[in-house]
């Protein structure tokens, strides 16, 4: 039943109850049927199974798969469990790393809880009694008055001024006056949730006045629960980044495979031709060796260490910048943001009423009506307290020095005529030294029609025809700027009058002025809007609020213009799925949306392949929020249900800190891809020296030095590498695309030549030492030394995948962290190569100067080809970019 839409007689007769509130045994048998009113809890996965999650990437279970081999060898063999206990160390660590909260509905639904009314006062048995929330029932009348939580879903039936504040729920900046009426449907068959007024909600608060209302929904059942079911059902997507490690892992993976397989075959029809057989069990197990080496050599086992600890880095720099992330994977998420769908309400707009313009003869004189007549109250330590209209209006007094509290002193309230929805004004008389004033605001139509005279500077005159023309297009101007405009009129006494009917009071009044308000938007949020704009973003407006008033501040901030349109909920349900995702980029501006709206335009730029980000504060926000590719909360205003489910939550509730977010996403996700190339480029050259010097029938790099460089020589850079600067043009490209693979832009081509660089570089050392000293463990000792130090001077070529690193140093500096590793990989490179124990340990012969020199130049001339090979493909670049 659509019990807005229903006379209050047949709501009661459909939910089995009357005006004096349910039995006591009534509201047990339906809590018994119906449960209890709170909202259900999902089920959390417990740290064990997290953990496990982690270890079902391909790349680790190949790792576990060649730690096994290896166990098995060094016990066959007697020998020690070095290189298994060095792999598990690795797959324990990436594990650890990857635990991470991800399951974020759980905590949403525990923040939904506790922002239900803790107790609530409903009538049982004729009788007011004060019980737990959770303890109402379907039928229950329930009593309301300013400052209490709405604890249920319910069909209003009585109240004397009721306004509640539905911002959370509906996005509406201002509380919403409640009716007693039965609600006609719109064009569109229903009533949007905004628009319901003879009903209140879950979540929602009162903010002035009082009723009394009956309970139509309860727990999951209630608006409030239909949201936390939303939030349940959405299903976290994988960001690009996680897509693009997940391709990785399984291209590596199949590549080790095919790589391991040729070697057994290999080896196997070598033995076969050259001995008659497949070679004996020691045979065997050698290939082991091999494939263990391949396994070992193909894999970046730091790659999820370094991505991983790059993105924390990455976190601790935003939340400096007040944007907090929630989760590691999804900060680099915002560096490709193509879309951001923004809640007004508090995050485009201050969420704080506030008088922008006004039309008086006497500003003063109209500050001291509006604030004399309202209830809102300035605090001790200058404050303002009540609802947000009033609110605004005694802040516009103190504005003018016209402090209400001064102002009560000197004229005190005798009596009042309250606010109603049919007179649409409120009154207020006050004793002043000469006798008594009245100060009546409300409509500036209806208060018009019961002026009969108009405030001048030179004293109050019969109002004429002309004064009213020009009062209503005062009224025009700034109704079509979207200002609420309300209308101020005052009558002088010299007794008390004697009766406070409205019909009384409010005729033969002088009209004061008229002050427009309105919800203003935050002073840095234009710039940022522009500067997204400027970085090919494209924002959105989504709010609950009126679309004339949502159109005025998207036009004001630059997000409405010419080619694109507002539209409301109402429209947007007349439109079906199939054209709106082929309409959807021409609505800039939604108004009047309810919580599956948001949802639905969020999905409709994700099917277009957009990456999606939605900010909001309200709980209506929190579905979209979860359901986009990154979803950011507001800090301060925001409520806890949209920070637990948002991936990033700003702690200034600042839009333009957003802008700060993408920088540093678009800094982080470029970094990462250097530190990607720079990792996989150091593995293929050495699974190609592993491959090719197997094929030749020589030892050349064993697993526990691969595991060496792959860790200590080839994570230090690639973390120093995570800790570049941004390019100076980062905020005026365009996002990148969500498909844009690991490998795009030439990174696969440097990727290829630049391991086959590094490994034929490896070779010639081995070959060098080899000529020194032959038969001995000279040349693999020199193999390792200009491998390791070769891949840390490839890193300085990696910080700009075109640029000259000799230019990038004079533009953008010298990047510490990247000498720094350098000095501590050769201080530890260095110390393995030199002393005995080291060198017993990993196999290693004695290393002179000479062929240490020889060692280090070798690995250094990777600097001078690599500038050599840019040079050449910028100047192909050019010559493609003048054709």
């Amino acid at each position: 039943m659509r019990y807005y839409l229903s006379a209050i007689a047949d709501v009661f007769e459909h939910v089995k109850s009357d005006l004096s509130g349910l039995t006591q045994q009534e509201a047990e048998e339906r809590l018994a049927r119906d449960g209890k009113n709170k909202l259900n809890q999902a089920k959390k996965d417990s740290i064990i199974k997290r953990f496990l999650k982690q270890l079902v990437d391909p790349m680790i279970i190949v790792l576990l798969v060649a730690a096994f081999i290896s166990g098995v060898l060094a016990v066959v063999e007697g020998e020690g469990l070095a290189d298994v206990i060095i792999i598990l160390v690795v797959v324990l660590i990436n594990a650890v790393l990857g635990v991470y909260q991800e399951n974020k509905a759980e905590a949403a639904i525990e923040a939904l809880q506790e922002m239900s009314a803790a107790t609530s006062k409903v009538l049982r048995e004729g009788e007011v009694q004060s019980i737990k929330s959770e303890n109402l029932a379907v039928g229950d009348v329930i009593l309301l008055e300013a400052g209490d939580a709405v604890p249920a879903d319910a069909r209003v039936f009585e109240c004397a001024s009721l306004k509640i504040e539905e911002a959370a729920l509906t996005g509406e900046s201002v509380p919403v006056t409640k009716l007693l009426d039965q609600l006609n449907p719109g064009e569109n068959g229903d009533v949007t949730l905004g628009d319901r007024k003879n009903m209140v909600y879950m979540g929602s608060s009162v903010a002035y006045g009082r009723g009394k209302a009956v309970v139509t929904a309860t727990g999951m059942q209630t608006q409030m629960g239909l949201i936390a079911d939303a939030i349940a059902k959405a299903e976290d997507g994988q960001t690009p980044l996680q897509i693009k490690l997940t391709q990785l892992s399984k291209i590596l993976t199949w590549l080790v495979l095919g790589i391991c397989a040729f070697m057994f075959a290999f080896h196997a029809v070598r033995n076969f031709v050259t001995e008659g057989g497949f070679g004996t069990f020691s045979d065997i197990l050698s290939i082991f060796m091999v494939a263990v080496a391949l396994a070992v050599a193909a894999i970046p086992e730091g790659l999820a260490a370094v991505v991983t600890i790059v993105l924390s880095i990455g976190v601790t720099n935003m939340s400096k910048k007040k944007a907090i992330i929630r989760r590691l994977t999804a900060v680099e998420t915002l560096g490709c943001a193509q879309i951001i769908c923004s809640d007004k309400t508090g995050t485009l707009t201050q969420n704080k009423m506030t008088v922008v313009d006004h039309y008086a003869a006497d500003e003063h004189a109209l500050a001291i009506a509006m604030a004399l007549c309202s209830d809102a109250e300035r605090t001790a330590v200058g404050e303002t307290i009540g609802e947000p209209t009033e609110i605004a209006l005694v802040n516009y007094a103190a504005s003018l020095s016209l402090e209400k509290n001064d102002l009560k002193k000197q004229y005190p309230r005798v009596c009042e005529a309250p606010f109603d929805s049919v007179r649409k004004m409120m009154s207020t008389v006050h004793r002043t030294e000469d006798g008594f004033v009245q100060f009546t605001k409300g409509a500036p139509d209806e208060i018009l029609q019961r002026c009969t005279h108009v405030g001048t500077p030179q004293g109050a005159v019969p109002i004429s025809a002309d004064d009213k023309e020009q009062i209503l297009a005062q009224n025009k101007r700034m109704a079509n700027k979207a200002l609420r405009v309300l209308a101020a009129a005052t009558k002088q006494y010299t007794m008390q009058p004697d009766c406070f009917d409205p019909e009384r009071l409010e005729s033969d009044l002088v009209f004061i002025g008229l002050t427009g308000m309105i919800d203003p938007v935050r002073p840095e949020v234009k710039d940022a809007i522009a500067e997204c704009r400027n970085a090919g973003i494209r924002a959105i407006m989504i709010t609950g609020d009126h679309k004339d008033t949502a159109a005025a501040i998207a036009s004001e901030l630059g997000i409405l213009d010419g080619t694109v349109k507002a539209i409301t909920g109402a429209e947007l349900s007349a439109i079906g799925d199939a054209e709106f995702d082929e309409t959807v980029g021409d609505y800039a501006v939604y108004a009047r949306v309810q919580p599956e709206h948001k949802v639905r335009i969020v999905n409709a730029w994700r099917k277009r392949g957009m990456v999606t980000a939605m900010t909001g504060d309200g709980v209506n926000d929190a579905p979209a929020i979860k359901g986009a590719d990154i979803g950011v909360g507001m800090g301060i205003t925001g409520t806890d249900v949209t920070k637990n489910v948002a991936d990033m939550v700003l702690a200034d509730d600042n839009f333009a800190t957003i802008v700060a977010a993408v920088g540093e996403g678009r800094r982080i996700y470029t970094n990462i891809r250097k530190a990607i190339q720079f990792l996989l480029g150091s593995n293929l050259s050495e699974v190609l020296t592993v491959f090719v010097s197997t094929l030749l029938g020589l030892t050349i790099l064993k697993p526990v030095h691969l595991l060496w460089i792959n860790l200590v020589t080839d994570c230090l850079p690639a973390l120093a590498l995570g800790m570049e600067k941004p390019e100076h043009n980062i905020m005026s490209q365009k996002p990148r695309r969500a498909t844009e693979g690991v490998f795009s832009g030439g990174v696969g081509f440097d990727v290829i030549y630049q391991g086959f660089l590094v490994s034929a570089l490896t070779m010639a050392a081995f070959y060098i030492g080899e000529f020194f000293q032959a038969n001995t463990s000279l040349g693999l000792t020199m193999a390792f030394l200009t491998m390791s130090m070769c891949e840390i001077f490839h890193s300085f070529n990696m910080r700009s995948q075109r640029g000259s690193v000799i230019t990038m140093t004079i533009r953008s500096g010298h990047n510490l962290w990247l000498w720094g590793s350098m000095l501590v990989s050769l201080l530890l490179t260095t110390l393995v190569v030199m002393i005995p124990f080291f060198q017993d340990a990993f196999g290693f012969a004695a290393i002179g100067a000479k062929e240490y020199c020889i060692a280090i130049a070798l690995a250094f001339s990777v600097i001078p080809i690599v500038e050599i090979v840019k040079l050449l493909q910028r100047a192909v670049t050019k010559r493609k970019n003048r054709e």
